[in-house]
């Protein structure tokens, strides 16, 4: 579950009226993306679509016997940019219910809002905030790990939010108890984009400037070809040891009883759902496989969907995505 929201925790006005909320907001990054994205940096965003989903495969330990895992709208943001960034997160929950219905179709809406919108949103303005104060290498790391955290804390408080709109839960309840767990997430988020960040400054430090929307196809394969193999030894080396215990939403959902609300949509029937391969429980060398094809699917979508947005006229041109 992670924070994604399952379906039957909320009702339908505010599955709704996320979901055109959603539907606003992905419409607006993509008429952004369309006349801003240059066809060269196509690749970086799949790889980073990618990068995103096998990371929210590895919850890791925080207080409490609960777990957390990295969201990544800082990091999209970092990368990619805001637009870009809105597009990439949802795309990732977007597989993420159809393959693996690990996001309830009828709160996806709600989903691409908290993780997709609301998240890179808070990112992107924290970030440009303490980037005018602090310029250099440090100060980027700096500035992406608070909006990491910030980033999680807020998405916590509107997913809170619509539990309380639901009536699934109480505010004085379910905000202090979601504010404190993910307080904690937060934290293990922030190091983990910090880290990410660090590492690519260190290998590949044009990624992270604007001259990296038109690096050489040379280039440009480089950076995929090391993205590939970090994914892979990602999920060869780390995955199978993801921390089994429950995240910060489902730990509360627990505590306060409204766990059993979680329904099941009996009319669609995902291919991996739950990481088992149509009910089969999978070995680790088979959730390996189905991180790869996760992986893959969420790449190859973006790769099409970006395609498809770009113009042909700005194949060729110096189209730049405005900077951070």
């Amino acid at each position: 579950m992670r924070m994604h929201i399952p379906d039957g925790f909320l009702d339908a006005k505010t599955a709704i009226a996320s979901g055109v909320f959603s539907a606003a907001g992905l419409g607006t990054a993509l008429r952004h993306t369309r006349r801003h994205l240059h066809s060269r940096e196509i690749p970086l965003i799949g790889l980073t679509a990618a990068f995103i989903f096998v990371a929210q495969m590895l919850n890791f330990p925080v207080a409490g016997g609960t777990s957390g895992h990295l969201i990544g709208a800082t990091l999209a943001v970092v990368l990619l940019g805001p637009s870009v960034a809105v597009i990439v997160m949802s795309s990732v929950l977007i597989i993420q219910a159809l393959i693996f219905a690990d996001v309830g179709l009828f709160e996806l809406g709600a989903n691409i809002f908290n993780m997709a919108l609301v998240a890179p949103l808070c990112s992107f303005i924290v970030y440009r905030i303490i980037r005018k104060i602090f310029q250099d290498n440090r100060g980027q790391l700096f500035a992406a790990s608070v909006a990491s955290w910030c980033a999680t804390i807020i998405a916590a408080v509107v997913c809170a939010g619509e539990l309380v709109w639901s009536g699934t839960a109480q505010w004085n309840v379910v905000f202090p108890a979601m504010v404190g767990i993910h307080a904690f997430i937060g934290i293990g988020e922030a190091l983990i984009t910090m880290l990410v960040l660090a590492a690519i400054g260190n290998t590949r430090p044009e990624l992270l400037e604007d001259k990296s929307r038109s690096n050489s196809g040379k280039e440009q394969k480089a950076v995929l070809l090391y993205g590939i193999l970090i994914i892979l030894g990602l999920l060869i080396f780390v995955v199978p040891f993801a921390s089994k215990l429950p995240d910060g939403l489902e730990r509360v959902a627990k505590t306060f009883g409204f766990e059993n609300k979680a329904i099941e949509n009996q009319s669609f029937s995902a291919p991996l759902k739950n990481y088992r391969f149509y009910g089969f429980e999978l070995s680790e060398t088979s959730s390996i496989l189905a991180g790869i094809i996760g992986a893959g699917s969420v790449f190859v979508f973006l790769f099409v969907l970006s395609r498809v947005i770009v113009p042909k006229s700005k194949n060729g041109m110096n189209s730049k995505t405005p900077p951070l």
